[in-house]
């Protein structure tokens, strides 16, 4: 088989100097600014933009009813409808974890409780939020489907402390889930 060498063509004196592209990208540039300062902004009217161009006015604005269904925020543990843990503290959260944010230490359910027919729950559940990558494996992996990644995207604290979240703040911004739990299942 023959080898073709392609020879590249010669460029002219202007495509030398770019000048033909740098100045059609000036207008287009001063296109762009001339319609944002006439209110003509491409998105500026799904934002409600109370300003020049695209600009959200955060705090009293938010992407809330923009967000797309499939977007994953903060994760959170999440009880039934009767307020028990879902968790059965398996640690395929804090395995699958890619940054390693998910600490969980087991714990075992008293004798005395009305359900301990299930072995463990989490003693301690802490995911450090500053490590946090918004994955969401260790809600694809959770058996019990106990944590669930939120809609929330305002995640803030203070100092690094604040950033740890434990186990009673995760079921308080988590809430109350309904539907099956595997673990308080009769049948099981």
């Amino acid at each position: 088989m023959a080898v073709i060498k392609v020879k590249r063509p010669d460029l002219a004196t202007g495509e030398k100097l770019y000048l033909g592209a740098i100045v059609k990208g000036f207008f287009i540039t001063m296109k762009h600014a001339f319609d944002s300062l006439r209110g003509k902004t491409r998105g500026a009217s799904d934002l409600a933009s109370s300003g020049l161009g695209a600009t959200m006015q955060f705090p009293e604005q938010r992407w809330d009813d923009q967000l797309p269904e499939y977007y994953r925020g903060a994760p959170a543990l999440v009880t039934d409808e009767q307020g028990r843990e879902r968790c059965v503290s398996c640690q395929l959260c804090e395995f699958i974890c890619p940054p390693k944010a998910i600490a969980i230490e087991p714990g075992e359910i008293p004798s005395d409780d009305p359900w301990a027919k299930v072995e463990k729950r989490p003693k301690e559940f802490d995911i450090d939020m500053t490590r946090c990558i918004y994955c969401g494996m260790c809600e694809e992996v959770c058996p019990e489907q106990a944590i669930f990644l939120r809609k929330d995207y305002l995640i803030a604290g203070g100092s690094r402390a604040e950033m740890m979240h434990d186990k009673k703040k995760l079921y308080e911004i988590g809430g109350k889930r309904v539907g099956l739990v595997n673990k308080w299942n009769e049948l099981k």
